[in-house]
């Protein structure tokens, strides 16, 4: 390669940035029976409210990402999951102002209860092929793809 371009140009995207920390975030993907996944919208008062997102929320210190996940669930969904129901689907990495989110994806496919909105404004059960059509926030929207590819 004769000149350096896109990913390897030298003070591409992301270079000479000041540093700002890790917040680690977990999300899942909740699959119905139907194939369809759970999305939940942000509520008034947060940041990006309105907009809609995998439901999950912040990993505790001295916990782990599938501990947080399953008290998330309880939490916001009231449902329960079991670590075993899990499987990590993939990532997301991107820079907010003032910090730097890491959001791993599990798909989940088997729970325990009724999901119930209990912290989001609504909750919608969406054919892959339409999550594009909800807006989301920039960390949740390239993991449409992901699924899209999952689940067909």
């Amino acid at each position: 390669m004769s000149e350096m371009d896109g990913c390897m140009a030298a003070g591409g995207p992301g270079a000479g940035l000041a540093p700002v920390p890790i917040v680690l975030v977990v999300a899942v993907a909740l699959i119905d029976v139907d194939g369809r996944v759970l999305i939940a919208q942000r509520p008034e008062g947060k940041s990006m409210a309105g907009l809609w997102e995998f439901p999950g929320g912040k990993v505790d210190p001295g916990e782990t990402p599938e501990a947080a996940l399953i008290r998330e669930l309880r939490e916001e969904l009231g449902i329960d999951t079991a670590e075993s129901c899990l499987a990590p689907l993939t990532f997301a990495s991107h820079r907010y102002e003032g910090f730097h989110l890491l959001m791993p994806l599990y798909a989940c496919r088997r729970w325990h209860g009724t999901v119930t909105a209990k912290e989001h404004q609504q909750l919608a059960w969406v054919r892959p092929v339409r999550l594009g059509d909800y807006p989301m926030p920039p960390a949740d929207a390239p993991l449409v793809a992901m699924i899209h590819d999952l689940l067909g």
